[in-house]
């Protein structure tokens, strides 16, 4: 091979690189002089093996077509090429599609090649090196072994005698002229197949006069590269035929890399950083892999765990070495520090320690690595603002970097690191290695939403936060099953919550998949009214009621803002807001491949009645943990069962937010119910005035769930009212109370959904279809309801079997993401999941009484 990827300029790559990133790629070449090399004997020319296996690897690429574009019959392209049957051959300059092509010629067409033969036959007679290649709709002469001087006269003739004739069109190219029947263009094929694989970005590589009509085809994104020597159309020019293997290789390594991920780690591997205001996730070897600015809920600034290093990160690690041929350690181990928000990443000889600063205003993040040990370490600091969608320049400074680009200020404070800055030609990242010293810790600080880069107090800082933290978890009242597991799902939530606003989110992250290369990818990063107060209930439960006032307090806010309580969406944004359209950010290929990856959520135009249920028990909760309801609580509670009282009796999309026709959903009715129930339950313990008509509606549903719900065929309450299908959901006829749990109704429920929905260590929400493509895992707050059900029946040893199974699958840190696939064993999802840790607290608690 004439060149390694890194000999390639650098304008080239990056090319090749933002070619790759786009959602469906045509790659396009010529054949003869750019697969394969230009021999004297063109029945030799075989394609390198290295441009051939480019090729083929690229064809089997998701959302990637290959073609060549030949001059050459079909057939003959396709005995010489051997190419698999996925790369679209297209020979003849275009006009040959397919092998029965001459089928398709008009008897005129087929009389006029006939003539076409017979004529250049009688012109190429006794000329020594020239030869006819008979195509199903042209003739090619070629004169490549032929003298000079007969050449010349061969063409002279040829374009003064039959390239004249009427319905002739004529194609000159190196030592060859060809003659066709019908209208024959390269850039009428590149055309075509692009509009036949719906290509958004296509690349064509060829060296003739006959590819420049390919050429002037390609428009924006498109890429055209010309091999040898002449003028061209294309922007960029190869030496040889090797070159274009290079080319290929690389733009196929680039691709699947684009495609499929980078060795992603697994997610429940991921840890989280939190502050209340903003959170970061890290992985087992102490690459920052995500985080927004300014808010958790904002743009990707570090977004490598949906798109890989070229999406931003900020990597610490054992230098390698100079020739790169030692390979960088594993870590020996990531954790938290005991009941901090504070983890360590250990080698043998290096400790990288990580957290979110407290010190801060609200406008800022600022992320604190300190670096400890005694060996080389390497750090690379790649930031990539908007989802990697605006061109980054790092400018050093004396005390650090300043990057420049961004609508939001940011620095990174480095005192003491000599960097150096490379290009990818959009983005510009820092590295560094630095000789570490025992005892003399470097220290790093990402400060965004600010240009300062004065000194700080740094251990003063991790004392801050770290006390923040553990002065809240040493107060809370922790149950003895799984303890310590239970307080790291306790501060998990907490750092789920949005200090300055009482939002709280479902999850730390967006388009986690919740199948591995599947579309099933969700937006989790805002407040749920149902997540919400659910997260705050649970934490209420142990002991902390300031998260609960701080999410109430919020949603008083948001009521506020619409005509009525009826017109609640199921989610806002953090800051109280409804949310813009979901959107779909094309140039990130998602976690392992898995697209699209989505912000924003089109949930929030749904109508979920159960929405109102969650928030009332929260209501009750917090009375029975501080022996009163504040006013406007009350308030709150009231316009939730008026809400209800409106609305009941409506279809909806239901919990799991199905994107299909609204039900009837059973889990839907009992959360009115709940609404009501606990609203009346509340009066009695506080000596307030139920409202006219609570205790009758509320009876109402019961008797409407119960007429409806049950299902006499399925020996089961199922999803809804018009159907026998079954969800774990359902569960709460009994989980609720609005049932007695020793009815056999609610048994039989339970046997039905431990049937059909539970496999091993997990419980799916159901089996149905839909409306969406591929599968998904199980979910831990279904196991959870399934444990919680077990206890009910008095089957407490399938529970503490089923529980000890959830808490087998918590990554490394303690942390829990959304689902789980009991196949793959492995961790599906939004990460970390608010309901996953809610349920680990709830059974734990039931398991502990």
């Amino acid at each position: 091979m004439a060149l390694t990827a890194e000999a390639l300029p650098a304008e080239l790559r990056r090319l090749i690189v933002q070619l790759a990133r786009t959602p469906r790629l045509l790659v396009a070449c010529d054949y003869d002089g750019t697969l394969a090399p230009i021999v004297a004997d063109p029945t030799q020319a075989k394609p390198l093996p290295e441009s051939v296996h480019a090729l083929r690897s690229l064809a089997d690429l998701s959302a990637t077509a290959t073609a060549v574009i030949s001059g050459r019959a079909l057939r003959d392209l396709a005995t010489l090429s051997r190419l698999p049957a996925e790369v679209h051959l297209i020979g003849s300059h275009g006009s040959e599609f397919d092998v029965g092509f001459v089928h398709e010629l008009d008897p005129e067409a087929t009389q006029l090649r006939t003539e076409l033969q017979v004529s250049l036959r009688d012109i190429a007679h006794g000329k020594d090196g020239v030869t006819l290649e008979n195509k199903p709709a042209s003739v090619a002469v070629h004169v490549r072994r032929a003298e000079p001087e007969v050449a010349e006269q061969l063409f002279a003739e040829v374009r003064s005698g039959p390239a004249q004739w009427d319905g002739v069109q004529v194609t000159e190219g190196k030592s060859v002229i060809e003659l066709a029947v019908v209208q024959t263009d390269k850039g009428n094929a590149l055309d075509a197949l692009r509009h036949q694989v719906s290509a958004t970005a296509a690349i064509f590589v060829g060296d003739d006069v006959t590819d420049e009509k390919a050429f002037a085809r390609l428009t924006g994104p498109d890429l055209g590269i010309k091999v040898g020597e002449g003028e061209t159309l294309a922007d960029h020019r190869l030496p040889s035929t090797a070159d274009v293997a290079t080319v290929l290789a690389f733009l196929m390594e680039e691709r699947r890399t684009w495609l499929y991920g980078e060795q992603a780690p697994p997610i429940e591997r991921l840890t989280m950083l939190s502050n209340e205001r903003n959170i970061a996730l890290l992985t087992p070897d102490a690459r920052l892999t995500w985080m927004c600015h300014p808010g958790p809920d904002s743009a990707a600034v570090f977004a490598d765990l949906l798109g890989g290093t070229g999406a931003g990160h900020f990597s610490i690690r054992p230098h390698s070495g100079t020739n790169g041929a030692k390979r960088t350690p594993l870590p020996l181990g990531q954790r938290y520090v005991p009941n901090t928000m504070t983890v360590e990443t250990r080698w043998s000889r290096l400790l990288v320690t990580d957290y979110l600063a407290h010190d801060t205003d609200s406008h800022r993040t600022d992320l604190v690595r300190t670096i400890n040990g005694g060996t080389d370490v390497e750090i690379e600091f790649a930031p990539r603002p908007e989802f990697g969608q605006v061109p980054v320049r790092l400018t050093p400074e004396a005390d650090g970097l300043r990057v420049q680009g961004t609508s939001e200020p940011m620095v990174l404070y480095s005192p003491g690191v000599s960097w150096e800055i490379s290009s990818d030609g959009m983005h510009e990242s820092a590295t560094a290695v630095l000789e570490l010293i025992e005892g003399q810790p470097v220290v790093l600080e990402l400060r965004a939403g600010t240009e300062d880069l004065t000194a700080s107090d740094e251990p003063a800082r991790r004392a801050a936060a770290e006390s923040y933290w553990s002065d809240w978890a040493e107060q809370l009242a922790l149950p003895d099953v799984e303890r310590d597991l239970v307080a790291r799902s306790a501060l998990t939530l907490r750092g789920l919550c949005h200090s300055d606003t009482g939002g709280i989110m479902a999850a730390a992250t967006t388009s986690l998949p919740e199948e591995i290369g599947g579309v099933r990818n969700w937006d989790y990063r805002y407040c749920w009214l149902r997540d919400g107060a659910m997260t705050a209930q649970a934490l209420v439960t142990l002991g902390s009621t300031a998260e609960a006032e701080a999410f109430l307090d919020w949603l008083h806010r948001v009521l506020e803002s619409i005509p009525g309580p009826e017109r609640l969406h199921p989610l806002y944004s953090l800051q109280g807001t409804g949310l813009g359209p979901e959107a779909v950010i094309d140039s990130l290929p998602g976690y392992a491949g898995s697209r699209p990856v989505r912000v924003g959520n089109l949930a929030d135009q749904q109508v979920q009645l159960d929405v109102f249920g969650p928030v009332v028990e929260l209501i009750a909760h917090l009375g029975q943990a501080t022996g009163t309801v504040r006013e406007h609580d009350w308030e709150l509670v009231k316009a939730m069962a008026d809400a209800v009282a409106q609305r009941w009796f409506e279809p909806d999309h239901g919990i799991w937010e199905e994107r299909d026709v609204p039900r009837h959903h059973v889990y839907s009715k009992v959360m009115c119910w709940v609404t009501l129930d606990r609203a009346v339950k509340i009066a009695d313990a506080y000596g307030l005035d139920v409202e006219e008509g609570w205790v009758t509606l509320r009876d109402q549903i019961s008797e409407d769930v119960i007429k409806n719900g049950w299902h006499p065929d399925v020996q089961a309450f199922t999803t809804a009212y018009e159907g026998s299908d079954l969800d774990a959901a359902s569960l709460h006829v009994g989980l609720s109370g609005l049932i007695d749990p020793s009815d056999e109704r609610f048994r039989a429920t339970v046997t039905a959904i431990e049937a059909e929905l539970r496999s091993g260590s997990t419980v799916y929400r159901y089996r149905r279809d839909d409306g969406l493509p591929g599968e998904e895992g199980g979910f831990h707050l279904c196991a959870a309801w399934l444990i919680e059900a077990y206890l009910l029946i008095g089957r407490r040893t399938e529970a503490e079997e089923l529980f000890q199974q959830i808490v087998d699958t918590a990554g490394p840190t303690g942390l829990l993401s959304e689902e789980y696939d009991p196949i793959a064993e492995r961790s599906l999802g939004n990460h970390p999941q608010a309901y996953s840790h809610l349920s680990l607290i709830r059974c734990s608690q039931l398991l502990s009484a």
